[in-house]
């Protein structure tokens, strides 16, 4: 078996695949990290992005119409000797058999990697590359505490920066939604504290945005905070401004969902001390997310997220002028019903 635990792929990327490992699949629902792994894989084999004989690309429906062009690739020549590479990008069809074939043959000194998406335990792909042993699979969930202060730590020093413990747990805090949005705020941070050796709170604040949540964080807490009169002027807002209806109330959904989870998660623990374990909440929300933990009980939440379901679909059925009147009349619903839990 060559699966691999989620905390343990860091240190194998920065060590390197053992030799004998001729394919490595990087999976997961963060794309964002599995981009960014396969990249760093790719680099770490020592290709030349620049150099087409030294790494190809190849689109993951490409192989699935043609299984046995990975093989071929994998057994051609550089056009100087020099050892190949070659990136497999995510594709829609099932591309398995062309891994499969390649992790039968001999491919000498040619490095495979694989991007894929988020594959269930029983995928034939992932299957493939746990069970074979010169494969590895290399997991890609969201970034935890220590895999953030860990990006940020190495992003920053390859542009001589450091960055203040205060700073760093707040920057902590505002990331994990997505791999490559972390990557972005954090490249933005470095660019506007170019120079000065160090970062600060004050750079913290001044330039990152909360990238963990939704654009629409401003609505659905003041929903659930019980801001009747804020979920109608945000709600204006949206439709003005032409956002999908569906989009909303799934955003509010999942912030249904995750409130439930740390509601239960800690039952007899004050709102502060539960708001403090929601990983990736934004330092600016705090306030309001404790406000929401204090007014739902899971009975409450488990009826919200029943509503938000049933809105959904009705989004989905309707024009778009009903489905905009969907939306707004749960969130309203939602508002006024924490309004009453005051």
């Amino acid at each position: 078996m060559s699966a691999v635990k989620a905390g343990d792929v860091e240190a194998l990327i920065r060590r390197g695949p053992d030799p004998r490992v001729s394919v490595v699949l990087v999976y997961g629902p963060d794309t964002g990290l599995v981009f960014d792994r396969a990249r760093r894989l790719v680099a770490r084999f020592g290709a030349n992005p620049d150099d087409p004989f030294a790494l190809v690309k190849i689109d993951g429906d490409t192989l699935a119409a043609d299984p046995g062009r990975l093989v071929d690739e994998a057994g051609t020549i550089g056009l100087f000797g020099d050892a190949r590479t070659i990136w497999v990008r995510p594709g829609t069809r099932n591309y398995a058999p062309a891994v499969e074939a390649v992790l039968a043959a001999e491919t000498g000194t040619t490095r495979i990697v694989v991007e894929a998406g988020d594959l269930a335990k029983s995928a034939p792909l992932r299957t493939l590359c746990e069970r074979a042993t010169n494969a590895l699979a290399l997991p890609c969930y969201a970034d935890d505490e220590r895999a953030l202060a860990e990006l940020i730590d190495r992003t920053l020093g390859e542009h001589g920066l450091r960055i203040d413990r205060e700073a760093r747990e707040v920057l902590t805090g505002s990331l994990g939604g997505d791999r490559g949005a972390s990557l972005s705020e954090i490249e933005k941070l470095a660019l506007f504290a170019h120079g000065r050796g160090s970062v600060g709170l004050d750079d913290v604040e001044a330039v990152v945005s909360d990238v963990a949540g939704s654009v629409l964080n401003t609505l659905i807490d003041a929903a659930f905070a019980g801001q009747t009169g804020q979920v109608e002027q945000e709600g204006r807002r949206f439709r003005h401004e032409g956002l999908d209806p569906s989009a909303m109330l799934g955003a509010a959904l999942r912030h249904a969902l995750t409130l439930l989870s740390v509601r239960l998660a800690g039952e007899g623990q004050s709102p502060g001390a539960m708001a403090a374990n929601w990983r990736g909440l934004h330092f600016r929300r705090k306030a309001l997310v404790e406000t929401q933990l204090a007014r739902w009980s899971p009975g409450a939440l488990r009826q919200a997220v029943q509503l938000l379901q049933e809105a959904v679909l009705a989004c989905r059925r309707a024009d778009p002028e009903l489905a905009h009147a969907h939306a707004s009349s749960a969130l309203l619903r939602i508002a006024a019903e924490a309004a009453r839990r005051r």
